[in-house]
């Protein structure tokens, strides 16, 4: 399987072959999914028939993924209408969401539980928490915004119209995953995050920073290929989803599947909507 760019899919336990770690054999013991997961269950003597658990299919994904954005959006629009009703709690919603939020990512994926509905879900209502908020301090006058909240609905729309055109290169073939494509991609994304980074540090002695986000013809360009790194991401995540259902990962992969797909929409949701309301200040 080749590696995708999204971290919350590269460590899934694999073996010689290609194959994942006790996926290969069809239907998949409950013993197995333990061992997998560094679980030791009891072995009663004598041995007895364990209970089984099914293959992951499309439909499982489709499930999950659907769960996870409704508690995103559910999340979002709460935080939303709070901040609206207060400003000031914007701010902490949005540092709070934001880091609760990264420390999930990092704990689903050094510690390999990105399948774990729990987390996953709590990663949804911080990311709801922070999205919200930052929505809002996008198109309020007090933050600085143009005002009127069209600005939220032109990037949701703009975010799900890229996801279903890249499924439709995806599924179509138009763009091959390859692991040339794959090094490219996440060679990429460490290049927009560290000018990212060094924009940041120079913000703090020079007004602007290296000018990435004041809104100027440098910034739009950089949001526009920071868009594009994003977008093609998908074709990476939709890939390492497609092995793990015809490696019949258990169908508590698909959890894991439905947080890296949510990552990747977070990112590009955050990126659009920044690109357009560089145009909604001019």
């Amino acid at each position: 399987m080749r590696t995708t760019s999204n971290p919350v899919f590269r460590n899934l336990p694999r073996q010689e072959g290609g194959g994942y770690a006790n996926f290969g054999s069809g239907v998949t013991t409950a013993g197995q999914v333990g061992n997998q997961y560094g679980q030791h269950p009891q072995q009663p003597y004598p041995p007895q028939a364990p209970p089984t658990t099914r293959a992951m299919t499309i439909d499982d994904v489709v499930t999950k993924t659907g769960i996870t954005l409704a508690v995103l959006a559910l999340s979002a629009i709460v935080s939303y209408g709070l901040t609206n009703a207060n400003t000031s709690l914007a701010p902490m919603f949005v540092i709070v969401g934001g880091l609760v939020g990264l420390v999930l990512v990092l704990i689903a994926t050094f510690a390999n539980k990105m399948d774990n509905p729990v987390l996953v879900l709590s990663y949804a209502v911080a990311e709801g928490l922070f999205l919200g908020a930052l929505s809002f301090m996008f198109t309020s006058i007090e933050f600085g915004g143009a005002g009127g909240s069209a600005l939220i609905g032109q990037a949701v729309l703009g975010t799900f119209g890229v996801f279903a055109g890249m499924l439709v290169v995806y599924k179509t073939g138009a763009i091959r995953v390859t692991p040339r494509f794959t090094r490219m991609i996440v060679g990429a994304m460490i290049g927009v995050l560290v000018l990212m980074l060094g924009n940041l540090i120079a913000s703090f002695f020079i007004s602007g920073g290296l000018g990435l986000r004041d809104g100027g013809p440098l910034a739009i360009v950089f949001s526009l290929v920071v868009i594009a790194i994003a977008a093609f991401s998908f074709l990476l995540d939709f890939d390492a989803a497609d092995q793990l259902i015809r490696a019949q990962a258990p169908e508590r992969a698909a959890w894991g599947v439905a947080f890296g797909l949510t990552v990747t929409l977070v990112w590009l949701y955050v990126e659009i909507l920044r690109l357009l309301s560089y145009f909604q200040n001019d």
